[in-house]
């Protein structure tokens, strides 16, 4: 029987959470039942949470920063982040699966370096953006049947500084050129969305038009944009993360 994947979903509206999380499963050719989706906002991690049991983890965005100081975040925000924060010892200590989408490079890079995120460069305007493999992303696993550019949807506040120790560099990007990392073998992290679409961007810029990521009043813009992209290469990172750790 194949072991599920754990689905940690960040995000507090459960439009926005629902919407990635039907994504997750359609990108990597997922059904419902393999997986076990846990919303961090409405249920804690549990206590006997056996990593062993999964067959890898996958970690969504959110609109949190991970980068912003610890008495200014929303107080449900720093809750869900510590779970998270909490899992990452053990994830990267045993080079569990991971794949940490978004919020999850944040993740990622401040339990390697705390510090090494922060909105002091690359921080991105909602869109598609141009992006690129590295010499070593060129043969990586995960990125198998991308080409060597292809555009992906972003939008961030902050975002790694520096490349975290022990990472290597799979894509870059004009904007930030710390667009996906792996460590080890199996711990990887995109700061693009690799499960997002146009539909899922205009919902999410709907919900968020008031946090900050760009002015309100562009949102009409910014909706007919995306919708002229063509984004269709980063879902293959989900369909392989699903297809390596499945068996």
């Amino acid at each position: 029987m194949m072991k599920k994947f754990l689905i940690l979903q960040l995000r507090p509206e459960t439009e926005a959470a629902d919407n990635e999380f039907e994504a997750f499963l359609d990108k990597g050719g997922l059904a419902p039942a393999d997986v076990h989706r846990i919303r961090l906002d409405l249920e804690p991690l549990p206590a006997d949470l056996d990593l062993d049991a999964y067959a890898g983890v996958i970690v969504g965005g959110g609109p949190g920063c991970v980068s912003d100081p610890e008495d200014k975040k929303d107080p449900l925000e720093k809750r869900i982040e510590d779970m998270v924060m909490g899992l990452m010892p053990e994830i990267c200590a045993r080079d569990v699966p991971y794949l940490g989408c978004c919020y999850g490079i944040g993740i990622l890079g401040h339990h390697l370096a705390p510090g090494i995120v922060s909105k002091e460069k690359y921080s991105e305007p909602v869109g598609a953006v141009d992006c690129a493999l590295t010499e070593a992303g060129r043969t990586d696993p995960l990125l198998a049947g991308v080409p060597e550019t292809f555009r992906a949807f972003v939008g961030h506040k902050e975002a790694v500084q520096a490349l975290p120790p022990g990472t290597v560099p799979l894509v870059t990007s004009g904007p930030t050129p710390f667009q996906m990392l792996r460590l080890g073998n199996n711990v990887y992290a995109t700061q693009f969305h690799p499960e997002a679409d146009a539909d899922g961007f205009e919902t999410r810029i709907h919900i968020y038009k008031h946090r900050g990521y760009f002015p309100p009043e562009t949102a009409t813009a910014l909706i007919d944009a995306v919708r002229h992209e063509d984004v269709r290469f980063p879902e293959l990172i989900l369909r392989n993360f699903v297809a390596r750790y499945s068996g």
